[in-house]
């Protein structure tokens, strides 16, 4: 993987996918011998619409491994603001950093950025496409809380239409097959056409949509909440009505298996109450770990930097 951008996931196989989970594993056990791996290295993290977590994770993953940080929040702070172009960008920060970790409101802002780039660029997020790390990261949490990632259920509950990290998740789940989605959200939310097209296109995963989470929340190993996004929508009164139509409260969790796990990529609103924090079952604040460790293997990977002590899997290596 060493000097390649990543778009998408589908940018990388399934053993190099499944390395990384294993890279993220092993440095959550061995954080003092790999906290020089990228010692000298700098990561730009360029980010044109506002984040907390993700923007925070990249850059205290890079911290952690012994590099350094440099970028901007916000396209107010950038030369874009003055008329640059994305391509122009990335040709200058290319001269400055040896990684970028890019977010961008417009879907194929980071494939322009990948190639405009002389360094790995990484997809923080573009538009409602695509959230690859993310993705990484909510498969680290499934399969630590679940022992596998296929042979699952997994209902996906929210904004299906713009929720890029959605749409993410559902292409890679596909790649690894043996998945039964449950699409729950309201008829102008519904997941688009070219994801449902990813999932008939697998042998072994199917899908069915619904409006009513309480009628199959019984039925999840996995359930993927997502809120409505204020900042995909034109229209703000479509955003009002549409906020709050599902909120997963603790009544509600009285349906649900003993085992099912609670994702969501955070922030949340009003789509998961205070309450749920304390139910066993809740594992969207072990995301957030995750997501670092995950970055921190996803760096290095990129960067060439081996991890003192770990073993690339043979697969990878072939």
């Amino acid at each position: 993987m060493q000097g390649r951008s990543l778009v998408t996931l589908d940018d990388i196989s399934l053993p190099q996918i499944k390395d990384l989970l294993d890279r993220a594993a092993y440095i959550d056990s061995h954080r003092r011998e790999v906290a020089h791996t990228c010692d000298g290295r700098v990561l730009a993290t360029l980010f044109y619409e506002p984040s907390t977590r993700t923007r925070l994770s990249f850059e205290t993953a890079m911290l952690r491994l012994g590099g350094q940080v440099i970028g901007f929040a916000g396209a107010q702070l950038a030369s874009v603001s003055k008329g640059e172009s994305i391509s122009d960008t990335l040709k200058t920060v290319s001269n400055y950093a040896d990684i970028v970790a890019m977010r961008h409101p417009k879907e194929g802002a980071a494939l322009v950025a990948s190639r405009a780039a002389s360094v790995p660029v990484i997809n923080a997020g573009d538009g409602g496409h695509m959230h690859p790390t993310q993705t990484l990261t909510d498969l680290a949490t499934i399969r630590a809380r679940k022992g596998r990632l296929t042979n699952l259920t997994i209902g996906m509950c929210g904004d299906l239409t713009f929720g890029r990290t959605v749409h993410s998740l559902i292409s890679t789940l596909c790649r690894l097959g043996q998945v039964d989605f449950v699409l729950i959200s309201p008829d102008e939310l519904k997941t688009p056409e070219y994801i449902l097209e990813r999932i008939d296109a697998s042998p072994t995963c199917t899908y069915r949509e619904t409006s009513d989470l309480g009628e199959v929340i019984g039925d999840l190993d996995i359930l993927y909440m997502t809120r409505v996004q204020k900042e995909r929508f034109f229209n703000e009164d479509d955003y009002l009505r549409l906020r709050d139509t599902y909120i997963l409260d603790e009544e509600k969790l009285k349906a649900a298996r003993p085992d099912m796990a609670i994702l969501h990529p955070l922030p949340r609103v009003s789509e998961i109450t205070a309450g749920v924090d304390q139910d066993p079952r809740a594992a969207y604040f072990e995301q957030v770990r995750n997501g670092m460790l995950v970055r921190m293997a996803l760096e290095s990977a990129l960067l060439g930097d081996e991890l003192p002590g770990y073993q690339v899997r043979k697969e990878v290596q072939a």
